[in-house]
């Protein structure tokens, strides 16, 4: 299994970024996906959240700014971000959970500069 993520950078304040999360060895549809955020010094959290039926989730630090999405045919994840911010700034995963097993990517990093 392998959750290859990209399209991170370096973006002003109010820029967009979109990352990609290409997996292979999973049955795409059938996993529940996120992406999550790292930030120094902070927890890692949850930013969007895709269950396998299609509901997305997202916290308020994010919502109405981010945008979670698949295309099944390519396997492969998106996080669409507008309004970047400084507080956005951190090393984004993407994740594939079903049952008991888990998998991530390798993290793509993030910087929004003010």
């Amino acid at each position: 299994v392998q959750l290859q993520a990209s399209g991170g950078g370096l973006v002003q304040a109010g820029g967009s970024l979109r990352l990609s999360c290409a997996t292979s060895g999973i049955v795409f549809g059938n996993y529940a996906m996120g992406w999550y955020r790292q930030a120094p010094g902070k927890q890692r959290e949850l930013v969007a959240g895709l269950t396998s039926g299609g509901s997305t989730k997202y916290p308020d630090s994010v919502k109405g700014r981010f945008t979670i999405s698949r295309d099944k045919a390519k396997n492969t994840l998106y996080l669409q971000m507008n309004s970047l911010k400084p507080e956005d700034t951190a090393v984004y995963y993407c994740n594939a959970r079903r049952g008991g097993f888990e998998y991530w990517g390798q993290g793509t990093l993030v910087t929004v500069s003010s």
